[in-house]
């Protein structure tokens, strides 16, 4: 991503926005504890903090969506009260959330308007006035549709503009962006980026939530971190490092961050041979050993997750066989693979992994239902204590086993997922991402579970897109590129794992080079 200057915050003497000694419980558990904040005009201000540390419910309590235990709010230095959103809107407070409210069905200028339509002689809606009014908002915002366009027909990036554009219609003064680029392109990325810095410079204060280093770094003047519900400090752009960040989200240096201990390499435990789909994957082979993180890189479209669908029986293979402790299996569907001791946890948590609407314990003890019933009967002590033992050894932040999975924060559905796979104590796990959209700290689990994994024997098959990741976790890396696997580092090599060596097998500088004879 491109850097550019920045605007810096104003040189009002007084914030605009100010949160002091803010309480919040819920039952049974305390998540805001005595936290204070300021926001100033003209400013990016990123808040950061590992899923759970009390960010969203924080930016709730400013949207009027929750009141505050205790602690006041101040607006240009005087006391008010956010008992609604309405009332929060009409302060000034715009909200994006991640999770848009944007309804389908209606215009752009609908959407805008939603709530506050023009009429004419009182009933009628001035729908004219509206698209235009829209229009001239979407217009300041650089936008590439148009008022009366249907809001189902635009892309996700469009329609966050759309959420935008009704807060700067309200004349809002403070906008609340919560993890704005999780579901955006690099592309869409970009020109989020590029209206963010225009209204900066146009005086509006931005609080910008999200656990991506990298856009902190290019947006943001100022940082704030929360960690398990208190505020922990503030640093100033000149004072940006990721040693700092995470040191402050999780109370560990950057260099303790990946738990990863070189293990030597034990005896083979998969073998894959010859494995293909004809398209996405051509011929993969590979051995996996007991005790080992095996590393699987490469750019996007490289074919990494196809291969792990073909091995997990997820996807129809063309050709390919699989071994386990030298036995050849027939993998026809997940099943069998979950039979022979292979586990999966899918880079799509939420469409392929989580059961969204089932409670946190019926998610755990998906795959041993079997194993706790007799006679046709479940026996849901038996279920509940596994269920138990696992949230307490995983560190699940979950108010109950009967909490509904759907509605804990990105890193503990992870952790469900995680925890359901242990339960059969596979001897294989493929993990697909496995830190794709958690916090640094949850990140920081995971790494320690793996390590745990490890000890125990066996052995684990690691994607990632991320190469820091993917250094700092595996013993030895297989590298992909157009469904071929075009290179090893690592092991037995001789070549080290750095991020460099691998993006010479993911990118075609290691052909170029045999071809120039060099």
């Amino acid at each position: 991503m491109s850097t550019s200057t920045k605007a810096g915050p104003s040189n009002s003497d007084q914030p605009i926005l100010e949160v002091r000694q803010i309480c919040k419980s819920f039952p049974g558990v305390r998540v805001l504890k005595s936290v204070n904040l300021k926001i100033w005009p003209g400013e990016v201000h990123a808040f950061m903090g590992e899923n759970g540390a009390g960010k969203s419910t924080l930016m709730k309590i400013l949207a009027g969506a929750y009141r505050p235990d205790s602690g006041e709010i101040l607006l240009d230095g005087k006391p008010v009260q956010l008992r609604t959103p309405h009332e929060a809107r009409l302060a000034g407070i715009g909200i994006i959330y991640q999770e848009l409210t944007v309804a389908p069905n209606l215009t752009v200028s609908g959407n805008v308007f939603l709530g506050s339509e023009l009429k004419r002689f009182g009933f009628i809606k001035d729908t004219a006035q509206m698209d235009r009014k829209t229009q001239e908002v979407l217009d300041r915002l650089g936008a590439r549709f148009k008022a009366t366009q249907r809001a189902a027909h635009l892309a996700v990036a469009e329609q966050q503009q759309v959420e935008i554009a009704r807060a700067l219609f309200y004349k809002s003064r403070i906008l609340v962006m919560d993890e704005p680029t999780a579901a955006l392109s690099d592309r869409e990325t970009e020109r989020l980026f590029a209206v963010v810095r225009q209204l900066r410079a146009e005086g509006l204060a931005i609080v910008y939530i999200s656990h991506r280093m990298a856009e902190v770094y290019e947006l943001a003047d100022r940082l704030s971190v929360l960690r398990d519900g208190e505020y922990v400090g503030e640093l100033k752009r000149p004072e940006f490092s990721a040693d700092k960040v995470i040191e402050m989200m999780v109370g560990r240096r950057l260099e303790d961050f990946y738990e990863h201990e070189k293990h030597s390499a034990g005896r083979i435990v998969l073998e894959v041979k010859n494995m293909s789909d004809g398209d996405r994957v051509k011929g993969a082979n590979f051995q996996l050993r007991q005790g080992e993180v095996l590393g699987l890189a490469g750019l996007v479209g490289a074919g990494r997750t196809e291969l792990a669908r073909l091995i997990f029986g997820a996807d129809r293979r063309k050709s390919g066989e699989v071994y386990l402790d030298g036995k050849k299996l027939q993998i026809n569907q997940p099943k069998d693979a979950i039979r022979a001791g292979i586990g999966y946890v899918p880079e799509d948590r939420k469409l392929q992994g989580v059961f969204l609407q089932m409670s946190s314990g019926e998610n755990i003890t998906m795959n041993i239902l079997g194993q706790c019933a007799a006679g046709g009967v479940l026996d849901f002590k038996k279920l509940n204590d596994r269920a138990n033992a696992e949230v307490k050894a995983m560190r699940v932040r979950t108010a109950s086993l009967k909490q509904r999975a759907g509605g804990l924060s990105g890193g503990n559905q992870q952790k469900l997922l995680l925890a359901r796979w242990l339960e059969i104590n596979p001897r294989v796990l493929i993990l697909d991402e496995p830190t794709r959209g958690v916090d640094v700290g949850a990140k920081a689990e995971i790494y320690a579970l793996i390590q745990q994994l490890l000890e125990k024997g066996m052995a684990v098959l690691f994607i990632s897109s991320e190469l820091p990741e993917i250094v700092g976790v595996c013993d030895r890396v297989l590298v992909m590129r157009e469904g071929e696997i075009t290179g090893e580092v690592g092991g037995e090599t001789g070549i080290e794992i750095t991020q460099k060596n691998i993006m010479k097998f993911a990118t075609d500088v290691v052909r170029s080079a045999s071809t120039n004879g060099n």
